[in-house]
C-alpha cells in the first residue's frame, strides 16, 4: 500500500511536467503545422490596458503602445484604470491629445470587471487585452491579428518574455516561460490552448458580448476570458511572434504571492468546471485537466511521496523490491528526494551565476512554486480568494523595447 501510494505521487509529479508534455508532443505530430493565411485588411484593435495604481509604469506603456507598427487609424489604445487613487488616471487623460482613452471609475471591483466595463468604449473588432508593466515588440499587434483569419479563431495569446538582468529568480522564471511556449506551441497544434497570458490576448469583439457566467469574476482574466472562448466552441491559437517584455517580480515573496492568487482562481475553475469546461470537446478536456487541473495538485503529491517514502523507511516491506520500496530502495528514494530539497536550499541561498546558478536554481524555483500553490490551495479552502489583487512590485530598471525581440526570440528556440 505504502509503495503504491509513493509511485502513484510520483507518477503524478511525473506526468504533470513531462508526461503530458510527451503525450501532446506525439497527438501533435499527427496534425500538420498550422499556417494562417494573411488578413486581406487590418481589423480595427483596440489595446485595453487594464491598470490599477501603476503611476510609475503607466507613461512608458502609453508611449509603447504609441509606438506600435500598426495603422493608427484602426487603433484605438484603452486604458481601464478603475479604482485606482494614484496619479494612473491623471497620467492618462494627459496622453489625450494622442489620441488615448480613459475609462475610470472610483470603485474598485477588480480587473475583470474593469475590462468589462470598459468595453462600452471600444471601437475595435479585435480587443487586446494588456497589463501596463510589459512592453510590446512593434510587430506584436500585426502578430496577434493574423490568426483571425481563420472563423474557428475566437482568442489569440501572444508569447511572455522576462527580461534578462534579473538573477536567478529572473533566468528561472524565463526558462519556466520557454517551457510554457513549448507546451502553447504543441496545443495550438492539436486545435487550441487551454489559456492565455492576460498581458498579450486578443479577443473577437464578438464573443465578448456573450455574457460571462457570475463565477467567472472570481478567476483571473486570462483563465475566464480563455475558458468563455472555449465553451462557445472557438479555439484558442499561440502566437509566439506576438512578443510581450517585463521584469520579473521584485523578490521571491512577491512572486509567490502572485502564484497563490493564480493559483486559488485555478480551485475556482475546478470548483465551477460544470459551468466553465467545454464538455463537448472530451480532447480539449483532457488538454484542460492535465495543464491546469493537476498542476495545482503537485504539491499535495510531493508531500505524499515524502510522507510514504518515509513511512516505507520506518516499516520496510520484506519484499517487493523496488514497487514496494522495499529496502534499499527505501532509503534510495529518500536520499534522492533529500538531495532534490538539499539543492532548492543550497539555491536559495547561492550567488553563483552563469550555467551552474541556473541548474541550482531549478530545484528552488519548483519548491517556492509548489509552495505558493499550497498557500493558493488553503486561500481556497478557507475562502480567502477574491478577484481584487494587490499590485505586486516589480523589478526596478528601465526595459528597453530592443529587448523585446532579442530576448524573444531566444524564448523560443
Amino acid at each position: 500500500m505504502i509503495g503504491r501510494l509513493f509511485w502513484l505521487c510520483v507518477a503524478t509529479v511525473g506526468y504533470v511536467y513531462a508526461g503530458y508534455p510527451a503525450l501532446l508532443t506525439l497527438l501533435a505530430r499527427l496534425r500538420p503545422q498550422p499556417s494562417f493565411s494573411p488578413l486581406p485588411d487590418l481589423p480595427v484593435v483596440t489595446l485595453l490596458i487594464a491598470a490599477y495604481n501603476e503611476q510609475s509604469v503607466i507613461a512608458t506603456k502609453l508611449e509603447n503602445s504609441l509606438a506600435l507598427d500598426y495603422p493608427r487609424d484602426k487603433l484605438q489604445i484603452l486604458v481601464a484604470a478603475d479604482g485606482s487613487d494614484d496619479a494612473t488616471p491623471a497620467i492618462v487623460a494627459g496622453f489625450a491629445a494622442q489620441g488615448v482613452d480613459l475609462s475610470y471609475a472610483p470603485e474598485r471591483a477588480g480587473k475583470l470587471a474593469a475590462i468589462l466595463r470598459a468595453l462600452s468604449q471600444a471601437r475595435g473588432e479585435i480587443i487586446v487585452l494588456s497589463d501596463a508593466n510589459n512592453l510590446y515588440d512593434a510587430s506584436a499587434l500585426r502578430a496577434l491579428v493574423a490568426p483571425f483569419a481563420d472563423p474557428s479563431v475566437g482568442a489569440v495569446t501572444g508569447a511572455k518574455v522576462i527580461a534578462k538582468g534579473d538573477g536567478a529568480l529572473g533566468e528561472s522564471e524565463g526558462l519556466y516561460w520557454k517551457y510554457e511556449s513549448y507546451i502553447k506551441r504543441q496545443e495550438t497544434r492539436l486545435g487550441s490552448c487551454t489559456g492565455a497570458v492576460g498581458e498579450i490576448m486578443a479577443v473577437r469583439r464578438s464573443l465578448l458580448d456573450q455574457p460571462l457566467p457570475s463565477e467567472a469574476r472570481l478567476m483571473a482574466d486570462d483563465l475566464a476570458l480563455a475558458m468563455h472562448i472555449l465553451k462557445q466552441g472557438y479555439r484558442v491559437v499561440y502566437a509566439p511572434e506576438a512578443r510581450s517584455i517585463e521584469r520579473v517580480s521584485a523578490s521571491v515573496r512577491d512572486e509567490q504571492e502572485r502564484r497563490a492568487r493564480i493559483v486559488a482562481q485555478r480551485f475556482v475553475l475546478m470548483r465551477y468546471s460544470h459551468k466553465m469546461l467545454p464538455l463537448s470537446n472530451p480532447l480539449l478536456v483532457w488538454q484542460i485537466v492535465s495543464h491546469k487541473y493537476l498542476r495545482p495538485l503537485v504539491p499535495l503529491a510531493m508531500i505524499g511521496a515524502l510522507l510514504a517514502n518515509l513511512a516505507a523507511v520506518v516499516r520496510p516491506a520484506s519484499r517487493g523490491g523496488v514497487a514496494r520500496l522495499a529496502h534499499p530502495f527505501n532509503w534510495i528514494m529518500l536520499l534522492l528526494q533529500a538531495v532534490f530539497y538539499g539543492l532548492s536550499w543550497v539555491g536559495a541561498h547561492s550567488e553563483r551565476r552563469g550555467t551552474l546558478g541556473k541548474i541550482l536554481y531549478i530545484p528552488t524555483f519548483l519548491v517556492y512554486g509548489n509552495r505558493a500553490a499550497l498557500d493558493g490551495f488553503y486561500r481556497f479552502l478557507t475562502g480567502r480568494h477574491t478577484s481584487l489583487w494587490n499590485r505586486v512590485q516589480r523589478r526596478e530598471g528601465e526595459i528597453y523595447v530592443e529587448q523585446v525581440t532579442s530576448v524573444g526570440k531566444e524564448a523560443d528556440q
